[in-house]
Parts: structure tokens; C-alpha cells; sequence
């Protein structure tokens, strides 16, 4: 099965899989960045990732109510860490 890259870089891949596996990032986030709804993220992400690794992401999205903006808690007003952007360049 050929990786999915559709328009994406491999520096736009790896990030999509980080939010992806990120609690509090919502797949509406990625939806408006990327441009990929919850199906085509799926894809990428079955085609991009091992087996047993896309397997285990899966089941945990499903057990993750956060990860859909109208299932969030309103306590959750923000979609990252603070700490997590202070990477410098």
C-alpha cells in the first residue's frame, strides 16, 4: 500500500500524525489547518503508520471524547500544552 501524501510534504505528514496523537488537539484543528476531515486523517494515518500502531490510535481516539470539539468538556480552552510550541528556531 502506497504512503498517502496527497498534497502534503513530509514535514506537513509528521505534524498531521502529531496532532493526530495529541489529546487536546481536535480533529477540527486539523480539519481547518490541513484541510482533512476525520475519514481522509484516517487514511493518512492507516497508510502512514504501522499496523499495530494505527490500531492503537484508533482506540484511543475513540476513548477520547476531547478529540471532537462538540464531545469536549467546556473546562478544556485550549487545544495544547503551554510548554508545547517552545521550540526555538
Amino acid at each position: 500500500m502506497a504512503k498517502i501524501s496527497l498534497k502534503f510534504t513530509e514535514e506537513d505528514i509528521s505534524r498531521i500524525i502529531e496532532m493526530a496523537w495529541e489529546d487536546r488537539t481536535p480533529f477540527e484543528a486539523i480539519l481547518k489547518t490541513y484541510g482533512l476531515d476525520e475519514p481522509k486523517l484516517m487514511r493518512l494515518m492507516q497508510t502512514n503508520l504501522k499496523k499495530s500502531s494505527y490500531k492503537l490510535w484508533r482506540k484511543r481516539v475513540k476513548e477520547k471524547s476531547i478529540k471532537h470539539l462538540k464531545l469536549r468538556s467546556e473546562d478544556v480552552t485550549r487545544a495544547y500544552c503551554p510548554t508545547q510550541y517552545k521550540i526555538s528556531r
